[in-house]
């Protein structure tokens, strides 16, 4: 059994991981490379097997960096399975419409600007390339085998994180291989607390956090302190944060601060995403998965104004007014969050803030780390406003949340393969692993093979 690293080696995103064994291909996750331009242009590079020879997809969870090459992989070829649980398919029939619209989007505004060398730009892949992959999809319960023929099983358990997000365990050939996925935090006001796996032969585990523990601070404190201060010099706070999973949890802290009288009642807080309330209604139908109280989450969804339409949304930036505007992507790569940048990210009077991983080559991670002026639609816009990262509302468990999870395994597994982090944070987390449990651990290299004895 061979298993190779076609993506997250080295970096936080691209998640895309073949196990072959028997001349049969399983790929676990189908991520988009997003960050650094040379990591974006993988993207564009030939899928390292032919995608029609791959048996099947599974997926652990609907977010971009693990889904979003789905529809280039379908237009090239690939015919089969896609397995996921039920909310993840929910959630990937919006995440991917709205990535192939802003894709399309995106390559008329440069085609209309001539802001690209390319004539014409062209999208990665176009909604009809998402139809297609919709039929794809077969939904898998949490706690159940599911055969994926070929002598292959397949168990899924919630990891957390975001709504139908999970680990995936594949029994195959008298091995069992656990893909982590991306951990959850515990705790979490919004989702519950990442299941527990018992044990693996191998295991391959994300890193994102593994050099870090999140802020202690009260997120509640917090956010009410950044945005009394935003508002009494008149300005306003703009959230780059992801539709799914940050938004919501956003919308359930805003909603307790109002109630609690720790924000003006009248607030105005907007959520700028074409596809919220499509997302909002697949967590009420999935409120099953969620830790708060149903009527609770209901109420707080019901708090803000949704902006669909895009005159709305460039009106915002017209609006003179304080206001906490929440909009996409969380980190700043696109979306209409970047139109707002522009405007926002210029005034000292306003502030931004994030609420999560930003990853090396971002808009995101250039203004944290102090970058005097970002290139938006080819301009170069000054950053003027107040900036803040609350790493304890990120959805990532952090290292001690890690080493928390990996304690649920009653047996080591033989070998522990490092994924979904930089380089920094995969090694710090692999000599914890090596000097408090004693497991042999290796930080893995993009397009690097291994063989599983």
């Amino acid at each position: 059994m061979n298993l190779s690293f076609f993506g997250a080696a080295g970096t936080v995103t691209g998640s895309r991981f073949l196990l072959e064994e028997g001349g049969k291909r399983i790929l676990v996750d189908c991520g988009l490379f997003q960050g650094l331009k040379l990591l974006r242009l993988r993207n564009w590079a030939k899928f390292p097997v032919g995608p029609a020879t791959l048996d099947a997809v599974v997926l652990t969870h609907a977010h971009l960096d693990h889904s979003g090459y789905l529809p280039k992989l379908v237009h090239d070829g690939f015919h089969g399975p896609v397995y996921a649980s039920e909310a993840t398919i929910d959630l990937c029939a919006i995440l991917l419409a709205d990535s192939a619209h802003i894709q399309e989007s995106d390559a008329e505004f440069a085609n209309r600007h001539k802001l690209s060398r390319h004539t014409p730009a062209l999208p990665l892949y176009t909604v009809g390339d998402v139809e297609a992959v919709m039929h794809r999809f077969n939904s898998i319960p949490f706690n159940v085998d599911h055969p994926l023929g070929f002598g292959a099983k397949l168990r899924f358990r919630p990891a957390g994180h975001i709504l139908g997000a999970s680990t995936a365990e594949i029994s195959w050939n008298g091995r069992r291989i656990v893909f982590s996925g991306d951990i959850g935090r515990y705790d979490d006001p919004l989702m519950s607390d990442p299941a527990g796996v018992p044990e693996a032969d191998y295991l391959i585990l994300e890193s994102t956090y593994g050099d870090r523990r999140h802020e202690q601070d009260d997120p509640l404190h917090r956010l009410a302190e950044i945005i009394q201060r935003t508002i009494r010099r008149g300005g306003t706070i703009l959230i780059p944060a992801f539709a799914v999973g940050r938004a919501q949890l956003l919308l359930l802290h805003l909603f307790r601060l109002k109630q609690d009288g720790r924000l003006p009642a009248n607030l105005p807080i907007f959520v700028d995403s074409p596809m919220a309330l499509d997302v909002i209604d697949v967590y009420r139908h999935h409120s099953d998965e969620l830790r708060s109280d149903g009527t609770r989450c209901a109420d707080a969804f019901r708090a803000a104004h949704y902006v669909r339409d895009v005159e709305e949304s460039k009106q915002l930036d017209r609006m003179p007014v304080p206001k906490v505007i929440i909009s996409a992507s969380g980190m700043a790569t696109g979306g209409r969050v970047i139109h707002h940048l522009k405007h926002y990210g210029a005034d000292p009077k306003s502030s931004v803030l994030f609420v999560g991983f930003q990853a090396a080559g971002t808009r995101g991670a250039k203004m944290l780390h102090g970058a005097e002026t970002i290139k938006i639609h080819g301009e170069y816009v000054p950053v003027r406003a107040e900036l803040h990262n609350l790493s304890m509302l990120s959805a990532h468990a952090d290292v001690d949340e890690l080493m928390r999870w990996l304690r649920n395994f009653r047996v080591a597994p033989k070998k522990t393969f490092l994924v979904h982090g930089e380089p920094e944070a995969a090694d710090t987390l692999r000599l914890r692993i090596k000097d408090e449990l004693g497991w042999p651990c290796l930080v893995v290299e993009h397009l690097q093979s291994v063989r599983l004895p």
